[in-house]
């Protein structure tokens, strides 16, 4: 079976990064099917920085990349019809308002994972916190939390290791995912 159509964008993607010596991580489903939580996804996201992102620009719209819209970060693959999602460090999770968690900077917070450049799996959750409490409609962020502490059996203590801003959501949850439905 060949590859899927995003999994050949992500390895376009990650050779003209790579190519272009542009520091990245790839952050949403993809990112969370590296730390064993399979989730069908339709679409890459991928953390740059401002520059990154326009030294990405430069380098492939036009040659089979295109903006979604005029003056987006987001790109469209035209070869493999994938959407390209770009989140900017130093924005805000979720609502995009001021708090505490912004996105890092590729080039200090990224891991090389086996295939990809990643975020740890701490930051990863406290990014995926913060977005699912300050924004009504990206709930599935913290759903993705609660699979992520099943399938990766983390610790209560794990939490510890997160901003305080988001530490008490991350217990909340790490109960949740202690539950089970009746037989």
């Amino acid at each position: 079976m060949g590859k899927s159509d995003v999994h050949q964008a992500l390895e376009r993607l990650i050779a003209e990064l790579g190519a272009a010596g542009i520091p990245y991580a790839i952050v949403g489903a993809l990112a969370l099917n590296e730390y064993g939580y399979r989730r069908v996804t339709e679409d890459v996201v991928v953390l740059l920085t401002r520059e990154g992102l326009d030294a990405l620009k430069r380098r492939v719209l036009g040659r089979g990349y295109l903006e979604k819209f005029p003056g987006s970060k987001g790109l469209r693959d035209t070869i493999n019809a994938v959407d390209v999602d770009v989140l900017v460090a130093g924005d805000y999770p979720g609502d995009g308002r001021p708090k505490p968690i912004r996105f890092p900077d590729p080039a200090v917070a990224a891991v090389r994972g086996d295939k990809m450049a990643l975020l740890p799996l701490e930051r990863l959750v406290e990014l995926k916190l913060a977005s699912g409490m300050t924004a009504p409609h990206r709930l599935r962020d913290l759903a993705d939390v609660l699979e992520l502490i099943r399938l990766q059996g983390l610790a209560e203590s794990f939490g510890e290791g997160l901003d305080p801003y988001v530490r008490e959501k991350f217990h909340e949850l790490w109960q949740a995912a202690r539950s089970s439905d009746p037989e």
